[in-house]
């Protein structure tokens, strides 16, 4: 999955439709086939997908689907949408090829889901990140922390995540199957390490307890601690107090080893600046070893009870082991008993008390939902458009700013905008939760945009987190603050950034901050799919710099103003937009970027103020035809 997703993304497939297709899938399980295609947005494509063929039809068969693996197979046959191994390949306007027999076991990181590294260079390549990525140098030292110490590339969280290949029962079984082996040869997860369990599905944990691994992945500390997004998405809670004053003290550069599909920094956990993904089987592996320092694939992992080595290859298990305890235990029985009342929830979801209304009663005093101000001043008709005079930067970024950057869903730190708007309200720090818990309630969203503890705006220089400067008074302050300030001023705001602006999840949030703030457009070299449709869903502008110009051929710093025309004349989808660009010795110049508004209904979104606005009047609109 790692080593596709690198090729892809090297490649260059946004707003791309990938198919996956050739000799190679005839081996290659539909759990693996999902893996890979769960990964788009990691490579960029609008979806990566694989055709219908007899794997199809066995998945739904398995998963108690077999009425629908009926019709599946006739309506695919019929539209001619059926693979079989004498299909000819289809017609692409373009290829690429991938020997899957010089496939090799990798990792990812320490800071993006392209960022492969072989599983046998992965010690090596963090050593020498040390240095290069993050600026220290390992002198071996332990810091103090309780009866064990701590150290430079130790791994303090081991998740096996429910997101991308949780659902997979080649490796969740593995990794089940790894638990055991270890087990036997009584090595025991290192005591800094902070472990969980959170499988994608029910039935996971129905084929573990069956297959009987699951015992033994709860004696090494992978229990489970729920279905759903967990650490992947930064919700696995603060680490143990002495490994986090440690980390601290000791200024550590530590690790987290996830098995979901997103590593962006801050996202995981704020005190783990190296972030690697691999397969569940790998998780329990590291959690083993303890260090990302280890080469895992010579280096024993541990030792046993009578102190002999303990090597990768003792507790692996064989790829028969493997397919033997999915064939036994991975059934439709399985899925039809997890599934059959997936719909009413348990006993807490059904005991919640509601009352019977056509539209929700808002409680003003409640610091997790409030009334969003999206339709505040919002005419029957829409407004009309004006061209962007006198914006003010606030963010200059430099490339692969992601969504997590731009509104983070980990932990709220009271030292920021949100937290202080929490305290304000009589929250206490330990009840704050998490921007992802707090996503009902855009004055904490709105606070936390740009608000990850490792962004870096080079109108700050040497500073790490979500700042800004407002040029007028010359400070540098909370990114929110600043935005504040130019909103009282009635200044626009603009975004200035590198290539591959808004990678990442597809959060709205990301796109619905960045307009609350009151930033009108974004100028960067190139957009991520999703976000840039967000961007226009929002009603912000998303402009591309031509090629070759960039802000640092352009000079920029932050200290300019910037007229964005063209706007008042009528938008058409990719025009050509004049900007002015006005520096603070007086100089000005302009330059034409391309307009990011790629569609003519994109177009009728940012006319109506963005997709809110439009939705809402067309309902009127219909209601009163009606």
């Amino acid at each position: 999955v790692l080593t596709v997703t690198q090729m892809l993304r090297k490649k260059g497939v946004v707003n791309k439709f990938v198919e996956f297709y050739g000799p190679g899938l005839d081996e290659m399980p539909l759990a693996n086939r999902a893996t890979i295609a769960n990964m788009a947005p990691e490579y960029g494509a609008t979806c990566g997908f694989f055709p219908i063929d007899e794997e199809t039809l066995n998945y739904l068969r398995i998963t108690n689907r077999g009425q629908a693996a009926k019709l599946v197979e006739a309506y695919a046959k019929k539209q001619g949408l059926w693979r079989s191994k004498k299909s000819p390949d289809p017609i692409f306007t373009d290829t690429l090829e991938l020997d899957l027999a010089n496939v090799e076991p990798s990792l990812a990181g320490p800071k993006r889901p392209q960022d492969r590294v072989p599983l046998a260079e992965a010690a090596a390549q963090f050593i020498a990140n040390m240095e290069k990525e993050f600026g220290r140098k390992d002198d071996g030292k332990r810091a103090a922390c309780a009866d064990h110490g701590l150290g430079h590339g130790d791994v303090v969280i081991a998740a096996i995540t429910s997101c991308t290949n949780t659902s997979n029962p080649y490796v969740m079984l593995g990794a089940g199957l790894v638990a055991r082996n270890a087990v036997k040869h009584g090595l025991k997860v290192k005591p800094w390490v902070k472990t969980s369990l959170a499988p994608g599905s029910q039935v996971v944990t129905e084929y573990l307890e069956a297959a009987g691994v699951q015992k033994d992945l709860n004696k090494i500390g992978f229990n489970l601690v729920g279905y759903g997004c967990t650490t992947c998405i930064g919700n696995s809670g603060p680490l143990p107090e002495p490994v986090s004053k440690a980390i601290s003290d000791a200024d550590l550069v530590v690790c987290s080893v996830l098995s979901g599909n997103r590593n962006f920094e801050g996202r995981v956990n704020p005190q783990t600046r190296a972030n690697y993904l691999a397969s569940p089987m790998l998780v329990v592996v590291y959690a083993l070893a303890g260090s990302m320092k280890i080469d895992i694939t010579k280096d024993p992992i541990g030792h046993d009870k009578k102190g002999k080595p303990v090597y990768l290859k003792d507790i692996w298990p064989s790829n028969l082991e493997v397919a033997r305890a999915v064939d036994k235990c991975v059934t439709a029985k399985a899925f039809k008993k997890r599934y059959a009342d997936v719909f009413a929830g348990d006993k807490y979801w059904r005991s919640i008390k509601t009352k019977p209304s056509l539209t929700y009663g808002w409680d003003k005093d409640s610091t997790y939902v409030q009334n969003p101000p999206y339709f505040e001043g919002m005419g029957k008709t829409p407004g009309k458009l004006s061209d962007i005079k006198g914006a003010r930067p606030i963010g200059l970024f430099a490339d692969s700013i992601t969504t997590d950057h731009i509104s983070p869903a980990g932990s709220i730190k009271k030292e920021t905008p949100a937290g202080q708007y929490l305290l304000d309200r009589g929250v206490k720090p330990a009840d704050f939760n998490q921007y992802g818990t707090r996503r009902g309630n855009h004055e904490v969203m709105m606070r936390g945009t740009f608000a990850n503890i490792r962004l870096k705006n080079e109108m700050v220089p040497g500073v790490e987190g979500g700042f800004s400067k407002h040029y007028q008074s010359d400070e540098a302050l909370p990114l929110y603050d600043v935005a504040m300030r130019y909103k009282a001023e009635n200044t626009p705001q603009i975004l200035i950034a590198g290539k591959e602006y808004g990678t990442g999840s597809s959060r709205d949030w990301a796109a619905k901050g960045v307009n609350l703030l009151g930033v009108k457009a974004v100028i960067s070299e190139t957009f991520e799919r999703i976000h840039r449709s967000n961007l226009v869903g929002m009603g912000v502008l998303p402009l591309q710099f031509k090629d070759g110009m960039t802000r640092k051929s352009l000079k920029l710093d932050g200290s300019e103003t910037f007229d964005v025309g063209g706007i008042e004349g009528g938008l058409k989808p990719r025009m050509d937009i004049p900007v002015t660009i006005r520096r603070r010795d007086g100089g000005s110049e302009q330059i034409v970027v391309t307009c990011r508004i790629d569609t003519l209904e994109e177009i009728e979104y940012f006319k109506n103020g963005g997709v809110l606005h439009y939705v809402l009047r067309n309902l009127a609109g219909d209601q009163k035809a009606a």
